[in-house]
C-alpha cells in the first residue's frame, strides 16, 4: 500500500480492539435501509418520466439517455470525492451533511427552469446521493465480521427496494401533481431522514486513517491496483449495471408507444416487478456469509443472461417483459451483494475508499448502459436494446468463468 500503511494498521489494530459483538440495533439497520433506498431512489425517478422530460425540454428519443447518464456520472463523481471520507472523518457529520446538500439539490431539480439547470442539479442529485453508499460502509463499520454479509445484505435490500420502487413512485406522483412534485416531495423526506440519522448514529467513531485528501483519493486508486478481488468485482459491478441500466432505461419508449401506450403510473408499476431484487439481496448476504459467494455469483449471472429471452419479448407479451424484469433484477442485486461483501473484507480498514471505488464502476456501468440503450433504440428499436443487454450479460458471465479459473475472484 502507499504511505499510509503504518498508520493503516494501526488504526486496524485499534479497530479490532473496537470490533463490535453484533450487529447493529435492528431499528439502525431499518433507519440504514430506508435512507439508503430513499436516497438511491433519486437517481432512478427519472427514468419513468423520460418521454416527459423529453416534451419538456425539447429532447429527441436519441437524448434521453443524457438524462440518466447525466446522473449516474454526478454519482460516479461523487463516489470517488465523496465516498472516501467516511475513512477520515466521523461518519454521522458527513452522511448527516450529505443528505442536507442532497435535500438542496432536489429541490433545485423541482424548480429547474430549463434544460441546464436541469441536467445541473440532476448531476448535484447523482453526486450527493452517494450518501447511500457512506451509510452502507458505515453499516459494515458497526457489525461483527460474522453478521456482516447479511447486514450488508439487509441495508442493501434497501437500497434495491428504492431503485424499484423510484419509478412506481415517480409515475404516481408525476400523473397525480405533475413531474416536479416528484422532487421537490423527495426534498422533503430527505431532509427528515438527515435530522433522524443525526439523532440515531453514534457519535464516538474515530477515523479510519489520518492523512490529507488528496492521498486518500490516491489510496482508492492504489487498493484497487493491489488487490485483483477488486478490479475483477469491479469489472462484475459495471457490466451487470451495464445490463441493468439498459432495460430500465429504455423500456420506458416502447411501453409509452402503441401498442401499450401505458400511463406514467403503469410503467413505474413495472419496477414491482423486479422486487424479487430485495430478496436476493438478504439470501445473498446469508450465502456469503456462508461461503457460498462463488456459487452465488455464476448461479445469478446465467440467470441474468437468460433473461434476456422474455425480455426481448416486451413488444409483444407484457408477462413476459414482468418475467424477465423478475429474473434480471434478481440476479443483478444477488451479484451486488456478493461483490460487496467480499471487497469490503478485502481491507475493512479501508471500508469506504473500497465500496466508493467500487461503485464508480456501478455508476460507469449505468451511464454505459443509458447511453447504448438509447442510441441503439434511436436506430433499431427494441431488439436492438436486448441485443445490447444480452451481450453486457454474456460478457460479465465469461468475466467470471474466466477469472474463477484462474483463481483471482473469490
Amino acid at each position: 500500500m502507499p504511505s499510509d500503511c503504518s498508520t493503516a494498521e494501526g488504526r486496524t489494530a485499534v479497530n479490532t480492539a473496537l470490533a463490535p459483538p453484533g450487529p447493529p440495533p435492528a431499528r439502525l439497520i431499518l433507519l440504514f435501509a430506508v435512507a439508503c433506498g430513499s436516497a438511491v431512489a433519486n437517481v432512478y425517478f427519472a427514468q419513468p418520466l423520460l418521454v416527459t422530460l423529453g416534451e419538456q425540454f425539447a429532447l429527441g428519443p436519441g437524448l434521453l439517455g443524457a438524462i440518466v447518464a447525466i446522473t449516474q456520472l454526478g454519482y460516479a463523481a461523487g463516489l470517488f470525492l465523496l465516498v472516501p471520507l467516511g475513512d477520515l472523518v466521523d461518519r454521522r457529520r458527513l452522511i448527516t451533511l450529505q443528505l442536507g446538500l442532497l435535500a438542496a439539490a432536489l429541490l433545485l431539480a423541482g424548480l429547474a427552469p430549463g434544460t441546464a439547470a436541469l441536467l445541473t442539479a440532476l448531476a448535484a442529485v447523482g453526486a450527493l446521493a452517494v450518501v447511500a453508499q457512506t451509510m452502507v460502509a458505515a453499516a459494515a463499520h458497526l457489525t461483527a465480521p460474522a453478521f456482516r454479509g447479511r447486514v450488508v445484505g439487509a441495508v442493501t435490500s434497501g437500497v434495491i427496494t428504492g431503485i424499484l420502487l423510484a419509478r412506481t413512485v415517480a409515475g404516481v406522483v408525476a400523473d397525480l401533481a405533475g413531474w416536479r412534485a416528484v422532487y421537490l416531495l423527495s426534498a422533503v423526506l430527505t431532509a427528515t431522514l438527515a435530522v433522524l440519522l443525526r439523532l440515531a448514529l453514534p457519535t464516538d467513531r474515530p477515523p479510519t486513517v489520518t492523512m490529507p485528501y488528496r492521498r486518500l483519493l490516491a489510496s482508492t486508486v492504489a487498493l484497487f491496483a493491489r488487490h485483483p478481488l477488486l478490479r475483477v468485482r469491479g469489472m462484475l459491478a459495471l457490466l451487470v449495471f451495464a445490463a441493468f441500466s439498459t432495460l430500465w432505461s429504455s423500456v420506458v419508449q416502447p411501453l409509452s408507444s402503441p401498442p401499450w401506450s401505458l400511463t406514467h403510473t403503469a410503467i413505474g408499476a413495472f419496477g414491482l416487478a423486479g422486487a424479487a431484487g430485495a430478496a436476493a439481496a438478504g439470501a445473498a448476504g446469508r450465502w456469503n456469509d456462508r461461503g457460498l459467494a462463488q456459487r452465488t455469483t455464476g448461479t445469478a449471472l446465467v440467470l441474468l443472461a437468460v433473461s434476456w429471452l422474455p425480455l426481448a419479448l416486451a413488444r409483444q407479451s407484457l408477462w413476459a417483459l414482468a418475467i424477465g424484469a423478475i429474473l434480471l433484477d434478481f440476479a443483478v442485486q444477488a451479484v451486488h451483494v456478493t461483490n460487496q461483501s467480499l471487497i469490503y473484507a478485502a481491507q475493512p480498514d479501508a471500508g469506504s475508499r473500497i465500496i466508493g471505488g467500487y461503485m464508480v464502476f456501478y455508476s460507469a456501468g449505468s451511464a454505459l448502459g443509458a447511453i447504448g440503450s438509447s442510441a441503439a433504440y434511436a436506430a433499431a428499436g427494441w431488439p436492438a436494446v436486448s441485443a445490447l443487454g444480452a451481450a453486457f450479460s454474456c460478457a460479465a458471465l465469461l468475466l467470471w468463468a474466466t477469472t474463477r479459473r484462474l483463481g483471482r475472484a473469490a
